[in-house]
Formats: C-alpha cells, structure tokens, sequence
C-alpha cells in the first residue's frame, strides 16, 4: 500500500472520526483500492489511545459498508436476470459465461445465497463483488441486508480489535492483509482470461 494513501486515511480519521469511518468504508465497498485493512485497525488504534469508542467504531464501519454495498445489490436487480442472459448470447466469449452457465450459476446460488452473502463480505475484494449476484437473483432485500450486516461486523470488528490489541503496530495487519488481496485479485483476473481464450471450445470439441 503506498505511503501516499496510508498517510491520507491516517490523516482523515484523525480529523473527522466516526464519520470518517462511515464514508471511507461506505466508499471501500463502492471503489475496492480504498481498504478496509488499513481503515478499521487504524479505527482500532485511535479507540486504544482513547481518542474514540470501539463499539463506536465498528458502528460506523459496519452501517458504511452496508451503505456502500447498497448500490452494487441495487445495479444487479435493476439490471436483472434476463438483461444479463442477453449479454451472454451476445457477448459470450467476454462475459465468459453462455447462456447454459448462467441458469446453472442462478439455481447453485438461489441454493447457497445465504451462505455466499455472508461468507463473501469475510473475503477481500469477494465482499464488494458479491453484492452483484445477490442484487441479479433477486435476493430478499430484507435478508440481503441483515446478512451483510452480520458478515460485516465480523470483518470490522476482527479488524478493529486488531488494530486495538496491536496498538502503535496496526499497520500489520494492513501489511499482511494485502497481499491476500492482491492475491485474490490476480486469481480473478488469471481465471477471467484463461475463460475468454477457452471460450467454446468444450463445444466445439463435443461437435466435432
């Protein structure tokens, strides 16, 4: 993480508090490279040095990631299920789905969304994306909401007591926590590109 954005989130809390933890992890969810790695523990930091209350902190991480996980969930209802069929007739090689794939993905997830939802705001990157799914399967908004409140307090308050216990040494949990995002994300992207140049050829072998 460069020392350019660490400074500036350091910098934000300090000033605007239990707001700023609000706003940064509403925008984390929105706009991933802002992380929520670095902003809790430092919440963390700043309720073991007295400056703010713990259960205060994970208040307003936990309602801001909720907030920013809102217009994701939002886009993939709007957006629907059929939209997104006619987007894989189309464009089937870059969306790197067919039509077949998606009907089988929409039942495995309308089996599992419960446990998806909730497990997937405890993963790096995973926690912004799921909403998408949720949003397109016509997940209850009611039970979206609770489930995403739960794994979110989980995430923030194992990050703020970090943060907490580590004290002037927060910045750790940032530093270890990091590469398991970048991990994540170079996985997502390898697999993205091996689907679109082995796009239909599952097929085109069963034809011929």
């Amino acid at each position: 993480m460069p020392f350019v954005m660490f400074d500036w989130i350091t910098g934000f809390l300090e000033e605007s508090g239990y707001f700023g933890i609000f706003l940064l992890m509403a925008l984390e969810n929105i706009f991933p490279p802002i992380p929520s790695e670095l902003i809790m523990p430092l919440a963390g930091y700043n309720a073991a040095r007295g400056e703010i209350n713990p259960v205060g902190a994970v208040a307003a991480g936990t309602i801001g990631s909720i907030v920013g996980a809102l217009p994701w969930y939002i886009l993939g209802r709007v957006f629907g299920y059929r939209r997104l069929r006619q987007l894989a007739e189309k464009h089937g090689r870059w969306v790197t789905v067919s039509p077949d794939d998606l009907d089988k993905a929409r039942k495995w997830f309308e089996r599992h969304c419960g446990k998806m939802v909730l497990l997937g705001r405890l993963v790096p990157t995973i926690r912004t994306l799921i909403s998408i799914p949720a949003g397109v399967a016509e997940m209850n908004f009611g039970r979206f909401t609770l489930l995403t409140a739960i794994g979110t307090v989980i995430w923030t308050g194992a990050l703020t007591a970090l943060g907490y216990v580590l004290e002037d040494h927060y910045d750790l949990v940032g530093e270890y926590l990091d590469p398991v995002s970048t991990g994540i994300v170079v996985i997502l992207a390898g697999t993205y590109l091996y689907r679109v140049i082995t796009h239909g050829r599952g097929s085109r072998t069963s034809e011929s």
